[in-house]
């Protein structure tokens, strides 16, 4: 059949689809019955449309034909799987609802993760409350030093490294800082989980490591004045970072009946939905880190206070939203 022929047989289905593919103009246009494409027909008709490309590069019709073929199906095929733009209703409902309930759905994972990042933590705090020189055993004397100056009662800005020039240089340090240690999480699960359990152990030592000496030596105003207000989006961006870690870590050391590769995929479809509600965290702590907890002047039981309330609304967030009403 020549390229003409083809054409002419196939025009009025092409047509069909490009009215389907604009609501506007499918409204304008007001196509017969026979010239609509009802939602029970969209896969064979698809199927068809795909098949007019694969027939048109075989018999070698003109390029401007196929290229106007294929830029129909890719249209189509976002249309139809949503592969286009992303869709802002999606994404509220996927972090209004979605995520929470994933989070519970993985309790045990998640679970894991935040026993991995504050038992260590509070062990390290406690400690060096009974043996002070434990600090030194992470931190070098130089790291003390700077953050002695950092988080001194009579220092200028509170939180801030000399080399800062603004709050805004710190938020972009801070969202730097924090989606490292994030992805470091997340990624060392891919060496059986091991690297997630090392980084997660690191990091609570640190942290443990400098809460601890600035406690003991008499900063305890400062510093955790200073954590209250972010502490409750960081730790938990990075405990649910680290879960998803251990859930690729688990598809590799005990994929069941499946194989490691197609367990690393079904399980890194979970793993990355919660990696992207732990960055979404991530970036509310470093928005608080950099413009709220600095603020001097204001009282301890005020800033402690907003921390706890930021505690609660996560806590209530992640155990309570996305649950069906009664009434429905």
């Amino acid at each position: 059949m020549r390229e003409r022929q083809y054409i002419a047989r196939r025009q009025s289905e092409w047509e069909a689809w490009d009215r389907w593919l604009v609501p506007g103009k499918r409204a304008a246009a007001a196509p017969s019955a026979t010239d609509a494409i009802a939602a029970a027909d969209l896969p064979h008709r698809f199927r068809c449309l795909c098949h007019d490309l694969a027939l048109v590069r075989d018999r070698n019709y003109s390029a401007a034909l196929g290229d106007d073929l294929h830029r129909r199906v890719l249209a189509v095929h976002q249309r139809i799987y949503g592969a286009g733009k992303p869709e802002g209703g999606a994404v509220l409902r996927f972090l209004a609802g979605g995520f929470p309930a994933l989070v519970r759905r993985e309790w045990r994972v998640v679970t894991a993760a935040f026993l991995l990042l504050l038992v260590p933590l509070l062990a390290m705090l406690a400690a060096i409350q009974v043996w002070p020189d434990a600090a030194y055993l992470l931190l070098a004397p130089e790291t003390v030093s700077e953050i002695e100056d950092m988080y001194s009662p009579s220092a200028r800005h509170l939180g801030r490294p000399r080399a800062a020039s603004s709050e805004w240089a710190m938020w972009g340090f801070y969202i730097a800082n924090n989606v490292r240690i994030d992805f470091q999480a997340f990624a060392g699960g891919i060496a059986f989980g091991l690297g997630t359990i090392f980084y997660l152990l690191y990091n609570a030592l640190f942290i443990g490591a400098v809460a601890g000496h600035l406690t003991q030596i008499g900063f305890a105003a400062t510093f955790w004045g200073f954590v209250a207000g972010h502490s409750a989006f960081e730790l938990t961006g990075a405990a649910l970072s680290g879960a998803a870690g251990l859930k690729l870590g688990i598809a590799l050391v005990a994929p069941g009946r499946r194989s490691r590769l197609a367990a690393l995929k079904e399980n890194s479809r979970v793993a990355v939905q919660l990696l992207y509600g732990a960055a979404l965290l991530t970036f509310l702590a470093a928005f608080v880190e950099a413009f709220w907890s600095p603020l001097q002047g204001m009282p301890l039981t005020l800033k402690v206070g907003v921390g706890i309330v930021l505690w609660l609304l996560t806590g209530a967030y992640l155990l309570f939203a996305g649950r069906p009403s009664r009434a429905a």
